[in-house]
Formats: structure tokens, sequence, C-alpha cells
């Protein structure tokens, strides 16, 4: 019988990777806590109208890499369910639903957890993969229209990069402008495109027709001198835009945020408008980063029509979703990952002393140390070679430790073995201290 395995495109974290992922979401929960943003959690499918709707029905998500499917039997009703591709449609679905509009003040809430597209698995892509975003949303009056709230974002975002110890990260920078002034510049685009599309590549072809847009955001190495000689979307701006994006950028530089602004930085969903953003890593040595030439570790940008697009109210907003699976290979390709190891391996000298080594790793797990138990049946050899691979110090408990109320600690790092009082405060300053040697 074969071995039932894990679908393509999907994978399963184990220890010790998962360490390495849980301090990414911890210190991204600790970054957005300080500038006030409040978890929220939506539902893993969604109404598949509420992407069509809100992402673009002809943007390549909802026309190609969606998970859509309607319930068997009479309680989805023939209702079309999709896995959400992305998370803002949904978070901005729960501020409608929920009214959250009524309190008049922003909203500011983050999210982490799984989204899925049918898209070709490759590095650092999967088919079910995991973000972490946040949004800024409001009703008119409450300051989510004001480009302060781009820069904010932005200079969370740079703290929160720089906390991790993401090393050579670029802000690139641009607007796209508002949806009344988008129909002209992709009027003047399609034009352009018409006479050169047929010697871009497949995708850009597709797209100078479905998504003209887009094209600006091809990779292609032979595409970039026509797409660079295409029309600017700045130069179809009215002064309002304008304006907005020149406040973003005077409020990173008051606070100290470098930027680029990249004229043909675009973003593949309908809703955006005005600022846009990624931030994207580079090897100046190799011309380019850790991740390759798909180097965005994040992106984002405004979206002040998406809630009316989806049968809400008028709620201006800005958001970002960071890309947590390309996030773990930027981290662990600066630096290898150590294992983390215990702060104590307790070695029991035979089976009568696993019960009192039990109660032993109880009391040190209380005082917050992290602590492998071993077992009675093992020789004190294996015993050691296990504690060695494990855990910073081992703590051996035989009859005599147990009558004399004096237990023997090894240093791995220091290869010292001393005596130490059973009393816990004092062994947990010794294996403490060993933890900092």
């Amino acid at each position: 019988m074969s071995i039932v395995k894990a679908v393509r495109g999907v994978r399963d974290l184990l220890p010790p990777e998962t360490d390495l992922w849980n301090r990414i979401e911890s210190t991204a929960r600790n970054v957005f806590e300080r500038y006030c943003f409040g978890e929220i959690r939506t539902p893993i499918f969604e109404e598949t109208q509420l992407f069509a709707r809100g992402v673009g029905e002809e943007t390549d998500i909802v026309s190609k890499e969606m998970y859509t499917f309607t319930p068997a039997g009479d309680e989805g009703g023939g209702q079309s369910l999709t896995l959400r591709p992305e998370n803002t449609a949904g978070v901005v679905r729960a501020y409608i639903e929920h009214r959250l509009a009524n309190s008049g003040q922003l909203q500011k809430l983050y999210y982490i957890g799984p989204q899925f597209r049918r898209e070709r698995p490759q590095r650092g892509r999967y088919r079910q993969f995991f973000q972490i975003g946040a949004e800024v949303i409001g009703p008119p009056g409450s300051g989510s229209e004001s480009p302060v709230r781009d820069a904010e974002v932005l200079e969370m975002l740079a703290s929160l990069l720089s906390e991790l110890g993401i090393r050579g990260w670029t802000l690139l920078l641009n607007s796209v402008g508002s949806s009344s002034e988008r129909p002209a510049y992709v009027a003047r685009l399609r034009e352009a495109l018409t006479p050169v599309a047929g010697q871009l590549c497949a995708n850009c072809q597709r797209r100078a027709v479905t998504n003209p847009l887009r094209v600006l955001d091809c990779k292609t190495p032979q595409d970039q001198p026509i797409i660079d000689g295409l029309p600017r979307i700045w130069d179809s701006l009215d002064p309002s835009s304008k304006a907005h994006f020149n406040a973003v950028r005077a409020a990173l530089e008051a606070c100290g945020v470098p930027y680029e602004h990249d004229h043909r930085l675009v973003r593949g969903l309908d809703y955006y408008t005005r600022t846009t953003f990624e931030f994207v890593q580079r090897n100046a040595a190799a011309g380019e980063g850790e991740l390759g030439a798909q180097n965005a570790l994040l992106g984002g940008g405004r979206y002040d029509g998406l809630s009316e697009a989806i049968g809400g109210p008028r709620a201006p907003g800005i958001g970002f979703a960071i890309g947590e699976d390309r996030l773990v290979l930027a981290l662990a390709a600066q630096s290898r990952a150590e294992v983390r190891l215990a702060d104590a391996y307790i070695a029991p000298l035979g089976e009568a002393l696993n019960a009192p080594s039990l109660a032993l790793a109880r009391e040190l797990r209380a005082s917050g140390l992290r602590v492998e138990l071993g077992d009675g049946s093992f020789r004190l050899k294996k015993s050691m070679e296990t504690a060695n691979k494990l855990a910073r110090a081992v703590v051996i408990l035989g009859e005599d430790e147990l009558a004399s109320a004096m237990l023997t600690v090894k240093s791995f790092a220091t290869g010292e073995q001393t005596k130490v009082s059973r009393n816990l405060r004092e062994l947990t300053a010794v294996l403490a201290g060993n933890l900092q040697s």
C-alpha cells in the first residue's frame, strides 16, 4: 500500500522550523500592539462574489487561481464558495457586516493566517500560504483618508522588518491615482500597448487586453525595454492625487524612513487606489535579493472604494499583506537558525526515579524554564548523549541525590559538573546562569 503524502503545493511545518515562524508572529503581534491594532479572525472561505466584486473578475487571482466549490446537499443552497485567496476583502466585509463604521472611529485590524491560490508551486510560493496583514479603515471624517495614515503604516512596517532583523530592504512607493482617474490612463496604456503587445511574453499579451496595468508589473527580462517606454501613470494623476502622494513622502522623510519612487509599481488587485507600495529585499552585489528575482517581502496600498464595491458605505482604507513563507526564507538565508535547546534535561537513574523526576520537571517548568524529561530505563551513557543533543545542561537524579537532596548538574557549555541543592530557587538560579553562559 502506497504512503499517503501531502498534496502538491502544500507542506508540513515541523520543529525547529516552527520556532522561527512563532518568533516572526510574536514580533508582529508586539509591534501591532504598540500601534494600537487589534486582531481580527475571518472565515477561511467566503462567498465567491466577494472576491469577484472586490478583487476584480479580470485579475489573475479571480480568473485563474481561486479554489471555488459548491457545497453538496441542501445546506449550501447552491451557493458558490471560495477559499480566501487574500484577506483584505474579508476584513472589509466584516467591517460592513458588523457596522464598525457606527463608532465613527478608525478601525485598526490585523490578521495572521492561511490563504489559498491555485498557482504553480515554487520556492517561497505555495498553494496554501500564510499571510500577516493589517488594515486601517474608517468612515469619512475619521482620518482614514489622510496621507499620514499611509505614512504611519509604512513606518510601522519599517520598524517591524528592522525588529525581525531583515537586512537590505527597500521601500518602493508609487501612486496609481483614484478610480476616477484610472480609466483615462488605462486607455492611454492600452493604446500604447497595441503596436508592441505581440513582442511581449504570453502573460503580458493576455494582460494587454484584460488588465493592462498588470503589464507594468512584468518581471520577464526581455519585456523590460518595451515596458520602460510605456506612459507613466504619474503623468495622468490629477493635482489632488499628486498632493496626497507628496504628503506621504514628506511624512516618511520626517521620520527617517527611506523609499524609492517606482513609477512602474502597481498592484494586481482592482481595489487599489492612490498609494501603492512594496518592501523588497536586494543584494547589492548580485543585483537581487535573498529571494531571487521574486524579491518582494510584502506589499499593499490604499483602497478607498472597496467598501462601496461590495455593498457597504464609503470607508477609505489602507492595508498590506506580508508573505510569511517568504519572510521565513529571507531570515533563514541571512543566518542559519540555531536549534533551540532546552534549559535542562532531567536524567533519572532507574525507573523508580521517574516519578520524582517528573515532579522536579514540573517545578522547573512552572518557574519558566524549558525542560526535557528523560527515562529511568536509559543507561547513564544514553541519557548523557541524549541530554547533550537536546539541552544546555543535564540534571542527574539518582538514589543518592534523592536521599541527600543534592542534585548533580552538568553544563555542556563548560563541561563543569557540580552538586546543587534540591532547593528550587538555587537550582533555577544555577540553570539560568548556565543558560546565560
